[in-house]
């Protein structure tokens, strides 16, 4: 009894040992919130990846196969063959082409002109099929999500719908859905007219010619990914097969599984060998034409996931250096306590007790800084992008620049293992270094230090 009492009373009137309880809770605040943040970046990335790519990509290469077979240019035989698989939700085409936008009659005029922004802009065409693209992708969501910059499509079951007040000439035009960064930055507007131009190759020269079409901005959408935002252009893929001269019909298909986790590497190894058999792929090398979006992105998810690693190292260093503050008061305590330590042996405290009181000190100093660096860092973690917007609002402090990075908020995921394992470990990294002092104090001998002035 008597060790819970002074270990309480000792770390209670010595003020000093409040800078080993700040040290610690810091420490675990500051872990806690970069591996929140960290942890955020890779699941919003994951997310935007998965939303954009689906969770498994057929991209078949379209050149005739050693058998002398060439795979099908119409997409409907290969998404047959994807949908028969159980384990697929659903499976999307799409038309993928770069080209430049401008604005009708900036090009001619040169209204448009900067060192970064020009009037032609280098876009990504995206044909899609609504119906089954809504099914395999986030293009809902995308739709639905509150545009910063832009305006929303009139419906969202049709987005390329006319928009409202389009006179009768303009309204018989394509119509087209553009990013929310690129509708911003290039003074979009939702009826307005833009060109889109890009070069095809010759089906029978083998020549390359450049075409060019009238489209109308029907509205925008925002994947919260700025780089897409400020990219993508989706339109009806009939459109964009006329567009491009009925050259090829897909170039890629989306599937969406029913669940991923369990079933995406064993459906991509099955795509690989029935698509490949059937002669609907290439498959020469069909660990190129079918892959899971982590296969497809995993040079950037490994490096998130690098940079996390590395995060955590570097600031558990933050946690042994708090650690050591408390070896270090620990140790000047014992110096100090010498004539206490002699007392408590002389009335009958075993080297057994002495040594648990000074850990017990170490214990509270560890438990009170851990438990509240935890509180902090999850409360901080939850709410960093308003944090960081009241900063910029009220102080100036821009921390996170919305139009630099890739994401239009700062992501956070706080995970209560992780956050167990951060208490956990200032736990024992305090206790580790506390057992040095604590065991120099437990033997020391009764008339020594009852001798100490």
């Amino acid at each position: 009894m008597f060790r819970l009492f002074l270990s309480l009373r000792y770390l209670r009137r010595r003020r000093t040992n409040l800078i080993g309880v700040l040290g610690v809770g810091v420490a675990v605040w500051a872990l806690i919130t970069i591996l929140s943040i960290m942890t955020g970046f890779l699941e919003q990335a994951r997310a935007m990846m998965r939303g954009s790519l689906s969770d498994v990509l057929v991209l078949p290469l379209q050149v005739e196969r050693p058998d002398g077979r060439t795979p099908p240019l119409d997409p409907e035989p290969l998404l047959a063959a994807v949908r028969e698989d159980a384990r697929v939700a659903a499976a999307a085409p799409h038309l993928v082409w770069f080209g430049l936008l401008s604005q009708v009659g900036r090009a001619s005029t040169g209204v448009w002109s900067s060192s970064q922004y020009g009037h032609y802009a280098g876009v990504k065409m995206v044909g899609i099929d609504v119906e089954d693209e809504m099914e395999a992708t986030e293009l809902r969501a995308s739709l639905e999500r509150e545009p910063r910059y832009g305006s929303s499509v009139r419906d969202v079951d049709d987005p390329f719908g006319p928009p409202p007040g389009l006179l009768p000439h303009v309204a018989q035009l394509p119509r087209i859905v553009v990013g929310d960064q690129l509708f911003q930055v290039h003074n979009l507007a939702r009826g307005r007219e833009v060109e889109l131009m890009t070069a095809v190759p010759d089906g029978d020269t083998g020549d390359w010619r450049t075409v060019r079409r009238t489209f109308v901005v029907a509205g925008s959408f925002r994947s919260g990914e700025n780089d897409t935002d400020m990219q993508r252009v989706y339109l009806r893929r009939p459109d964009l097969v006329e567009f491009l001269g009925e050259t090829r019909q897909y170039s890629e298909v989306l599937v969406r599984l029913q669940d991923y986790a369990r079933d995406g590497e064993a459906v991509r190894d099955d795509l690989r060998e029935r698509l490949g058999a059937a002669g609907l792929i290439h498959g020469e090398d069909p660990t190129l034409e079918v892959q899971t979006w982590e296969d497809y992105r995993g040079v950037l998810l490994r490096a998130i996931q690098n940079e996390r690693v590395m995060m955590g190292i570097m600031l558990s260093l933050v946690l042994l250096v708090a650690s050591f503050t408390i070896f270090a008061l620990l140790s000047m305590m014992v110096h100090e306590k010498r004539r206490d330590v002699g007392i408590l042996s002389a009335i009958g405290a075993t080297p057994h007790g002495v040594r648990s009181m000074f850990l017990l000190i170490a214990f509270w100093e560890a438990a009170i800084g851990s438990l509240l660096g935890a509180a902090v860092g999850a409360w901080t973690a939850t709410n960093i992008d308003r944090i960081e917007l009241w900063l910029q609002k009220n102080l100036g402090v821009e921390i996170f620049d919305r139009d630099v990075y890739l994401l239009d908020h700062i992501p956070s995921v706080v995970e209560p293992w992780r956050v167990a394992a951060v208490v956990a470990g200032a736990f024992l990294s305090a206790l580790a270094f506390a057992a040095i002092p604590a065991w120099k104090a437990s033997r020391l001998e009764p008339l020594e230090a009852l001798r100490y002035e």
